[in-house]
């Protein structure tokens, strides 16, 4: 048996280079096509953040422009409450004013009978008493509400024990007086 040493000639293997660029190229378009995604996705999410702070600036001028005519509205509100108030007060001075000046004229005309029937010292005493009640009354009807105020605050600070007696008497006779009404 013979033995063919001659050598054999080899194919030449073929190029694969060919296919290398079209997988080279894959990753590259794909890379390209996910930085357009996400630059698509960072321009839709801020236009939808331009447009909800839009929103957002309209509403709270809406709300500021509410809250506006809500303040205004309260402030007129309270600007009629504090008028209204005032009237009240101007008008319940000038009732206490004629409800003592009238009392101390009763007391006065009556000072007489009391001469009478307990003597002339109690009847001095109701003299003194209807003098004091209708310098009370014009002192009443002379002061403004303010120095009104200012002479209870003053009254409370210096005599707190007389103050409380005093709410307590006109609480009892209020009481009294409602209670008066009705039939129990």
């Amino acid at each position: 048996m013979a033995t063919d040493t001659t050598p054999t000639a080899k194919t030449p293997k073929k190029a694969t280079t060919a296919k290398k660029p079209a997988k080279a190229a894959a990753p590259a378009d794909a890379k390209a096509k996910f930085s357009k995604a996400i630059e698509e996705a960072r321009a839709g999410a801020q236009a939808l953040t331009q447009e909800a702070q839009a929103k957002a600036g309209a509403y709270k001028e809406q709300l500021a422009a509410r809250s506006g005519d809500w303040a205004a509205d309260a402030k007129d509100l309270a600007g009629q409450a504090k008028d209204r108030a005032s009237e009240l007060a101007n008008e319940g001075k000038a009732k206490t004013s004629d409800a003592l000046s009238s009392l101390g004229k009763i007391v006065a005309d009556n000072a007489g009978t009391i001469d009478e029937k307990l003597g002339a010292r109690y009847g001095d005493y109701a003299r003194t008493a209807a003098r004091s009640m209708q310098e009370t009354a014009a002192k009443i009807e002379a002061k403004d509400l303010n120095e009104l105020g200012e002479d209870a605050k003053e009254f409370v600070r210096k005599s707190p024990g007389v103050a409380i007696g005093l709410a307590a008497v006109a609480g009892f006779l209020v009481a009294r007086l409602l209670k008066g009404g009705s039939n129990d």
